[in-house]
């Protein structure tokens, strides 16, 4: 009688209960469950008419519109497997992430058409290249594809332990790594959700989180498990976020960061025009206990975060609020809340161990590694056994974030063990970014480290060591980055030093460059 946990499902349920209720708002479009759930039951078997088989992999490169939400659904239905690609990359990392991850068809705004061109002879295996919107020659109209396509399909059986989808994180290395979430993954961060933050039909998510990041957190399955409504979004300014809020009657939203800056310090007459009741999810960095201040004082929305990663699909603890908290005064539970929490109820179990795998103690002040085990973590890298064992080592996560636990169980971030560098919720490669600015005939040697960022939270900057003989023109090297890095991991600065500090075996000492940046020049 036992049947496979799978988001799936929520689909099944929402058109059954709700097949009348507003399912996705996209600018002018609007369409119910029903409505929406036969363009995906119709996007389903174009793709099996296209040759699209159980396993296949189907990449998506688009910003949150509502076909890119149809292939959460279409694409797994049939047993394939999604992969949505960071839209913020350049094409050559389209092209490592296609390949790499054996997509046989790709899906693509116009936004990315040109990237995409311009690379295809680098993809071989890719048969077909789908237009998600307007036409293009040698592509594949979407539209004029689902309405063309019977909305019945061939319904393959899936485990709960099949792969629903593969995202991609650079963590700690120049190559991103391709994490393998299931949908047994997938259910359980979506039931989760739901158990902490008591989503019902009424709610009207708002789409300020890109949908390729890990997934929506869920939320692209998560939102249809209530009979929710999407609302698409585009564009994420505070401006526009702000207009959906009231025109659209927005309840809930979730936010990395740096969206909650610009939420947070948007133009001050429509800040203070825009309706109240908003309750926002915020993960990716801890956010400043200042903005969770004056977002829930001035607006008076409510703030939770979250905590999680890629690979463990992704919420893995939430900072749950307690009734002792409503004493204290806002500053105190701003810091509080700024918090990473405690596990959630479905993720599994989340501790802090020491160099021993010994649990620290609960004392608020020793520093361990956040590790979890349980029903979210990831089955491993795609095609990366290697890296798999490594960060699954001992039958734990191993997150590389240093935390410390306090005496009530909560547990807070410190500092980040990996050199992975977080701005405005993206993960940056550090080892990528200084491989970039090494192609530059000036630069022998350079080490980038991630500092405080008013707006992203934290951004990167580059220390450089020049070649004798060369000097570099205001403005060169950021310059150079942009053409060899996607924008979002061009260092906010880059200063020219003489000498990078090392250890005796000659290991750079970045924690030293972390508090240089009044003493030296700034290029």
């Amino acid at each position: 009688m036992e049947t496979p946990l799978s988001p799936l499902d929520f689909a099944r349920r929402a058109r059954k209960l709700h097949p009348n209720r507003e399912a996705v708002v996209d600018g002018d479009r609007r369409y119910t469950y029903t409505q929406f759930l036969d363009r995906c039951d119709r996007w389903s078997s174009a793709l099996q008419q296209l040759g699209v088989k159980q396993g296949d992999r189907v990449a998506t490169i688009a910003p949150n519109t509502h076909s890119h939400l149809e292939a959460f659904y279409a694409v797994p239905q049939i047993g394939a497997v999604l992969v949505p690609c960071n839209y913020r990359l350049t094409a050559s990392d389209f092209v490592y992430l296609i390949n790499h991850s054996g997509s046989t068809v790709v899906c693509a705004h116009p936004d990315y058409f040109d990237a995409l061109d311009s690379v295809r002879e680098q993809l071989p295996n890719v048969r077909h290249f789908v237009a998600l919107e307007g036409t293009r020659t040698g592509w594949l109209d979407y539209e004029a594809a689902i309405a063309s396509a019977s909305p019945e399909f061939v319904r393959p059986e899936i485990a709960e332990t099949d792969l629903l989808t593969i995202n991609y994180t650079s963590g700690t290395t120049s190559r991103p790594k391709g994490v393998m979430i299931t949908h047994r993954n997938a259910w359980m961060n979506s039931v989760g959700v739901l158990t902490h933050l008591h989503m019902t039909p009424a709610d009207r998510y708002l789409w300020t989180l890109p949908m390729f990041h890990a997934n929506g957190w869920t939320f692209t399955w998560t939102v249809t498990g209530v009979g929710g409504t999407h609302v698409c979004l585009r564009k994420v300014e505070a401006t526009a976020i702000y207009d959906h809020v009231n025109r659209e009657g927005v309840t809930m939203l979730c936010a990395a960061p740096t969206v909650l800056i610009g939420i947070a310090n948007g133009p001050e007459a429509q800040r203070k025009a825009v309706r109240a009741g908003v309750r926002v999810v915020t993960a990716g960095a801890p956010p400043a206990p200042a903005t969770i201040e004056r977002i829930e004082g001035d607006l008076g929305w409510t703030i939770t975060q979250a905590y999680g990663l890629t690979e463990t699909a992704p919420f893995i603890s939430i900072c749950e609020p307690l009734p002792a908290h409503d004493a204290l005064s806002s500053e105190s539970r701003a810091q509080i809340k700024a918090r990473q929490g405690v596990e959630l109820i479905t993720s599994g179990e989340l501790a802090v161990f020491d160099d021993h795998d010994r649990p620290v103690p609960h004392d608020g002040a020793t520093m361990g590694e956040i590790v979890a085990r349980g029903n979210t973590v990831m089955r491993g890298y795609y095609n990366d056994p290697e890296a798999s064992a490594k960060a699954l080592k001992g039958g734990w996560f191993r997150s590389g974030d240093a935390a410390v636990v306090h005496p009530d169980g909560y547990v807070e971030i410190r500092d980040r063990i990996k050199d992975v560098i977080i701005s405005g919720g993206e993960n940056i490669s550090s080892i990528e970014v200084e491989a970039a600015l090494l192609r530059h005939p000036a630069v022998i040697e350079v080490a980038v480290v991630g500092m405080p960022h008013e707006k992203w939270g934290e951004s990167p900057e580059a220390f450089l060591v020049l070649r004798d003989g060369h000097a570099l023109a205001d403005g060169e090297m950021r310059t150079f980055a942009r053409s060899h890095l996607a924008h979002f991991k061009v260092p906010t600065a880059f200063h020219v030093v003489t000498e990078l500090p090392k250890t005796a075996t000659g290991k750079i000492q970045k924690f030293v460059l972390r508090g240089k940046r009044a003493a030296i020049s700034t290029q």
